[in-house]
């Protein structure tokens, strides 16, 4: 690696780079033609039987000019071998009429020629004169990468014009990747952050930029000039296939096309968490499912949703960033491939509980086309406040003490903000009297700018969103904010943990399990109810309103049964945890064991053999492709049922297998309040803990009372 690509693979995104080391650096415009990375990926990393990944070259061209196209991206014409189908040539022709099937040029022109050869997206070699022009497979030969491991050298660097800058980012096996990439200037501490356009010039975006401060953090890892997003795509259009693109169809899915876009806005209570959290690397998302994937951070903690009464200080600062990286999407993603009007924003936990807020913010409609919510706290103790929001005043009375432990108490509003904003940052997200605390400010309020209303609105009145939804939870999604007790008594151990015992224990619907193991048992009990309490039923009950008041076209519901929790988070270990034995030595899936919060993450991105774990079992790849399958056929379609066609033309095989034993996923109805249960045997089932939710004085038609 040369001295200058060492310097930039150690420094933040974002500094300029020379014009001569650009000058190296090839984009879509420089060979004259939009370009994808195709291969077949399941999952499987480096243990895959098909491991051939190609550079496609859409642009009809003739031989030798596809010979010098492939040589610009530093690459050769594909020589292809013995098999000729690895990558999956089908897809190129996918969407496509009958008599459109494709030929490219493969192997290396040979001056003087009479033929030259191509190959068919069937996969058929013919021999074509060598002045014929068609498009071009080169082979794209750099490795796939892993955490730490990345190959960001100049030859495989690529660079997009947008607007007035170019970004330099650089390509894997699975995609073109573009990290680090600003989309907000740093804006004053406690003041919100808006869009503006790039400064201009060659930008670097071969690395991730700082993190937001949080928990744990440095001054070399964090920062309050954090504003970052992450870009994954299979597809970077040249400029003239971006005008073409721009008039087709919104519903076309060919593959030289705009992608679909999934936003990923991450979880962490509000107060943790960033885009560059490689469990959400987007590189195998965006290449299984044919769409382009964005990370982003935003601010945290105080620093993001400090609100004060009687002050400038209004919060949801955080949710402000969120809105300004959608504007940012939406101004730039077509020149990365993507479509802006077919923008899904998705997230996890508070990631989801933000695209709820975004779902009720008057800024944010009609900029995204749909919205997954995995796992959106809801309900009671520690969901109370994520999706029913806070007035300002109310913020203000939780967070007196943060002011108080800085010593920021003045009365007069502009020496309080001064005070504030002399303050460390660490302090600022609790880290206070050496050690962290739990004191901070960290929810959503009624700003009367971002959010006009307490909550979303799903009453009958409420106003109509055109913006599909897939909405759901992990089957024991409260089982890491339940706790081990000290007790043996169920009623004492539901009381430490805030509940009702006797109200819930003399209901019956609650009954104390016998598994022989005391301590387990009772957090079974406490783990269900809290599950119920915080997740499960205010998720229904928020289905089945909007489904009842028509306020979204479709709205599908989840629940996973299947888990694989990040090892970055378990807690309550081992109960997160797939149990080993002498014959799973990683654990054992199909023996009990709780299904918690954040237990989806792997499956929906792909990531758990890039993060390095071992597959437990022969289903945790297949699983994972099947979920991977899901989401972005919701994000491209609007519909989680995969195409069979889009699966056919790719060879998802294992996917093809399970869609085709199941009936077809359903939105759910008002007359059928159903769910699909995610797990080996995929199937539906009627809304769960109906009963119990009763006794919650949390029922299913929570929001018509």
């Amino acid at each position: 690696m040369t001295g200058l690509i060492g310097l930039l693979g150690s420094v933040a995104s974002l500094i300029i780079l020379s014009s001569s080391a650009l000058a190296a650096v090839p984009s879509p415009q420089s060979i004259g033609s939009e370009v994808s990375i195709l291969t077949h990926n399941d999952l499987y990393g480096n243990s895959s039987a098909r491991q051939t990944s190609l550079l496609v070259i859409h642009t009809p061209q003739t031989s030798s000019q596809a010979a010098s196209s492939c040589s610009l991206l530093g690459e050769n014409i594909w020589a292809s071998s013995t098999s000729p189908n690895d990558p999956g040539l089908s897809f190129l022709d996918y969407n496509k009429d009958a008599d459109e099937v494709g030929k490219y040029w493969i192997s290396v022109f040979v001056p003087n020629a009479t033929h030259c050869r191509a190959i068919t997206t069937g996969g058929q070699f013919a021999d074509v004169d060598c002045d014929d022009k068609l498009p071009a497979l080169c082979s794209n030969s750099v490795a796939l990468s892993f955490p730490g491991v990345e190959d960001t050298s100049v030859k495989f660097q690529t660079s997009v014009r947008s607007k007035n800058a170019t970004f330099v980012g650089y390509r894997d096996k699975l995609s073109f990747r573009f990290l680090g990439i600003r989309y907000a200037k740093q804006p004053a501490r406690f003041s919100y952050s808006s869009y503006t356009p790039p400064s201009g010039g060659n930008i670097s975006a071969l690395s991730y930029g700082k993190q937001c401060y949080q928990a744990g953090c440095t001054s070399s890892t964090c920062s309050e000039d954090c504003h970052f997003l992450n870009i994954w795509t299979p597809y970077l259009p040249s400029s003239a296939s971006a005008s073409a693109s721009a008039s087709a169809s919104a519903s076309s899915n060919r593959s030289t096309k705009k992608k679909a876009v999934m936003l990923w806005i991450h979880g962490g209570g509000f107060t943790s968490g960033t885009g560059s959290d490689t469990t959400f690397d987007g590189g195998n998302l965006a290449s299984r499912g044919d769409v382009v994937v964005v990370t982003i951070n935003y601010r945290l903690s105080t620093l993001g949703f400090l609100a004060l009464s009687n002050s400038t200080i209004r919060g949801n600062y955080g949710l402000q960033d969120q809105h300004t990286a959608l504007t940012w999407i939406r101004t730039h993603i077509s020149d990365f491939g993507g479509d802006p009007d077919r923008i899904t924003v998705f997230g996890q936990s508070a990631g989801a509980a933000s695209v709820r807020a975004l779902l009720a913010s008057p800024l944010a409609k009609g900029k995204f086309a749909a919205a997954i919510m995995q796992s959106n706290p809801n309900g009671v103790q520690y969901a109370s406040s994520f999706s029913k929001y806070l007035t300002i005043q109310e913020s203000t009375d939780l967070t007196k003490s943060v002011l108080t432990e800085l010593n920021c108490t003045q009365a007069d509003p502009g020496a309080l903000l001064a005070c504030l904003s002399a303050q460390d940052p660490i302090k600022l997200v609790g880290g206070r009297n050496g050690a962290w605390t739990g004191t901070v400010a960290r929810y959503p309020v009624v700003d009367g700018t971002y959010l006009t209303s307490n909550e979303l609105s799903l009453g009958p009145s409420a106003p109509k969103l055109d913006v599909a939804v897939l909405s759901g939870i992990m089957h024991d999604d409260g089982a890491p904010f339940s706790k081990f007790s000290t007790s043996s008594n169920a009623s004492q151990a539901l009381k430490e943990q805030g509940f009702d015992a006797a109200f819930l224990l003399n209901s019956a619907q609650f009954a104390y399990p016998i598994g022989g193991n005391i301590t387990l048992d009772i957090f079974n009990l406490t783990s269900r109810v809290t599950t119920d309490a915080e997740f499960r039923c205010l998720a229904q009950a928020s289905a089945l309103a909007a489904a009842e008041n028509s306020i979204f076209p479709a709205i599908y519901s989840y629940e996973f049964d299947r888990a694989f929790q990040i090892s970055e988070w378990s807690p309550n270990a081992p109960t997160c945890e797939a149990p080993s034995s002498p014959e799973h030595p990683y654990g054992d899936p199909s023996l009990p064991f709780w299904k918690c919060h954040s237990g989806e993450l792997y499956y929906v991105f792909g990531t758990a053999l890039r993060q390095g774990r071992k597959q437990r079992d022969d289903n945790d790849v297949p699983f994972s492709q099947y979920i991977v399958d899901v989401w972005s056929s919701f994000a491209r379609r609007g519909d989680p049922n995969p195409d069979a066609g889009f699966l056919e033309s790719r060879g998802y095989v294992n996917t093809t297998k399970m869609v085709g034993e199941l009936e077809e996923w359903k939105p759910i109805s008002a007359e059928e309040p159903v769910l699909r249960v995610l797990d080996t045997e995929v199937r539906d089932g009627g809304f769960r803990e109906v009963e119990q939710c009763e006794v919650l004085n949390l029922p299913l038609d929570y929001y018509s009372k």
